[in-house]
């Protein structure tokens, strides 16, 4: 951790709502002006998208599990050096990760590429992570002990399987049969290496909706925002002016001393209202110690 170079990470599984919290912080960073190096997680899988459909292939004839959650398919290490060069130098080396033919048309490059690693943006406030493992601790790793704010956000795991199904079958053209195969692909590194990530984290943001979603692999239809509740979970963070909280969030309501439930559709206003004040605190440490 460093006060000078600070660390922020949100951590969690695809459409679990990290576009939401990204969202949340950027407009913090706008109204702050602060300078942040943003990172994503894609960018450090071991395999560009042609290599992952192979590996996949061979490992499944091998018997073995591989999937991007686990350590096989991805660079932990260099993950690792990346956040412990930053908190010390404000420096560091990254790449990005090209999604589809907007991302990759000003590199030339194809979708599902890398590009090559090159150096951080000089003289960034914070680096901000958003991926799958910006907590993750194995035997070789520490990820998490370089993170100053880790923010773990998850859906309850049957909606996180109803967005997947959804998502790929309608958008990428896959077979209900093949997602469901994926879901059970990476069932063992989803258990190893991403759930035990929200121990580690500060606070915890968890959707879970209300509505029956007992059986993900016939739903038809996503639960909305409105039909779901946020459960917030404050760890190192738990001394909140949790009144202030409430008579701002309507609806809100403590469910134990240190959480937060507040309604699905107010889940970025809620972490706008959190997070704003800790990231100043934490912009206003790294000013007085910059100074001395």
């Amino acid at each position: 951790m460093s006060v000078k170079h600070p660390i922020i990470a949100i951590t969690g599984s695809s459409g679990a709502g990290t576009t939401t919290v990204k969202k949340a912080f950027e407009d913090i960073y706008r109204r702050g002006k602060y300078k942040a190096a943003i990172i994503e997680g894609d960018s450090f899988h071991r395999y560009d998208r042609k290599e992952m459909k192979e590996a996949v292939k061979i490992a499944d004839k091998e018997g073995r599990d591989l999937s991007h959650f686990g350590p096989d398919a991805n660079i932990f290490d260099k993950l690792e050096d990346l956040f412990h060069r930053y908190s010390e130098t404000g420096t560091g080396h990254v790449r990005k990760y090209l999604h589809n033919e907007g991302e990759a048309a000003p590199y030339n490059q194809q979708p599902g590429t890398f590009t090559p690693w090159d150096d951080l943006p000089a003289d960034t406030d914070l680096l901000f992570y958003e991926g799958l493992h910006g907590g993750v601790v194995t035997s070789q790793v520490n990820v998490a002990q370089w993170v100053d704010l880790l923010i773990g956000v998850v859906p309850s795991v049957n909606l996180e399987w109803i967005q997947k199904i959804s998502r790929d079958v309608g958008e990428r053209g896959y077979s209900p049969e093949a997602v469901t195969h994926t879901i059970l692909r990476r069932m063992p590194d989803y258990v190893q290496y991403i759930t035990p990530q929200f121990t580690h984290s500060h606070i915890n943001f968890q959707r879970v909706p209300l509505v029956d979603t007992s059986n993900p692999f016939i739903a038809r239809d996503i639960p909305s925002a409105d039909e779901s509740l946020v459960v917030i979970r404050f760890n190192k963070y738990r001394e909140q002016d949790y009144p202030y909280l409430i008579s701002m969030i309507h609806d809100s309501f403590m469910s134990r001393p240190n959480t937060l439930v507040v309604p699905g559709g107010k889940m970025g206003f809620a972490m706008q209202i959190i997070f704003r004040p800790i990231i100043n605190k934490m912009m206003e440490k790294r000013r007085e110690a910059r100074e001395l």
